[in-house]
């Protein structure tokens, strides 16, 4: 060994690749992760949106005594569409993910849709990371409300 060189340090990029690749992997992940419930939040608002926008449409005059069950019908209909356009039948959204709460004409009608996020886990796998814990870490339901007076 010569006098004044240093020594080789051999595998020293390779752990220090395997400490960033990991710090790197898990924001990804969690860009990732975190996209679909963020984008199925959107959806869930602009479908109740959509679903009370419905609703108006409906005459109260000429619908009779149905009015307040085709008013709920509508706002389910509504919102099953709009979901069902884009959302893949893995995830299992249904109607009886929304509740409409309507008493009549002149009264608040709410429409609320909560969707359990237990159900993300059959297309996207939730990751426990060291240090930062589940990932993505989400609410029990994802849930969106739009109301209105009708």
């Amino acid at each position: 060994m010569q006098a004044g060189l240093p020594h080789k340090q051999k595998g020293a990029a390779a752990i220090e690749f395997a400490i960033v690749f990991m710090i790197f992997f898990a924001a990804f992940y969690a860009v990732v992760a975190y996209s679909l419930p963020l984008l199925m939040m959107q959806s869930f608002n602009q479908a109740s949106a959509e679903a009370i926008r419905q609703t108006v449409a409906i005459d109260p005059a000429t619908a009779g005594t149905g009015y307040t069950a085709q008013v709920k019908s509508t706002a389910v209909t509504a919102v099953t569409t709009v979901v069902n356009k884009w959302l893949p039948t893995a995830l299992n959204f249904s109607s009886s993910n929304v509740n409409v709460t309507y008493a009549g004409a002149g009264n608040l009608l709410t429409v609320t849709i909560s969707y359990p996020s237990s159900n993300l886990n059959s297309i996207m796998p939730f990751l426990t990371l060291p240090g930062i814990g589940q990932v993505p870490n989400l609410p029990t339901n994802l849930t969106a409300t739009s109301s209105m007076m009708l």
